[in-house]
């Protein structure tokens, strides 16, 4: 055999592992890209959660009366909410509550989104100033029957 004669080159079985372990490299870069956009918008969706949440309990005494009860709603057709007001209860002793002038009221929001149901639930605490305890007990006068020059 004549050594000027031998081929240089790659075999097809060397050409072939190539291919197979550049598949599977292509395979997982695919992976951890398709998973990061999964996460980034599973995290957009919490972020909007979280906003619709904290705009609700926001409102909650401000924009609307702080009144016990449940009001329920649906957000973007895509998110359903729940605000339930609630009386804060206080362990036993911690606190004389009967001549408090105000009370504090306990504001649940759950927020709930997707197929899988996610939620998120915030709770706060807010004052209810209550106007039967804060009036003052003598009404003011009209000022023509305090005027002593009338």
């Amino acid at each position: 055999m004549n050594p000027s004669n031998k081929q240089q080159g790659f075999s097809l079985l060397e050409v072939l592992v190539a291919f197979a372990i550049l598949a599977l490299s292509i395979g997982i870069l695919l992976k951890i890209f398709s998973g990061g956009a999964n996460t980034a918008l599973l995290a957009e969706e919490y972020t909007a959660a979280v906003q619709i949440a904290e705009s609700l309990m926001t409102k909650e005494g401000v924009e609307t009366p702080l009144q016990i009860g449940e009001i329920t709603g649906i957000e973007d057709a895509k998110y359903s909410w729940r605000v339930t007001v609630s009386p804060y209860r206080f362990s036993p002793g911690e606190v004389d509550t009967v001549n408090l002038p105000a009370q504090l009221m306990k504001v649940d929001v759950l927020v709930r989104w997707g197929q899988e149901r996610r939620e998120l639930h915030l709770s706060t605490l807010k004052v209810f100033t209550n106007p039967a305890i804060n009036a003052p007990e003598n009404k003011l006068t009209n000022d023509s029957e305090s005027d002593p020059g009338n």
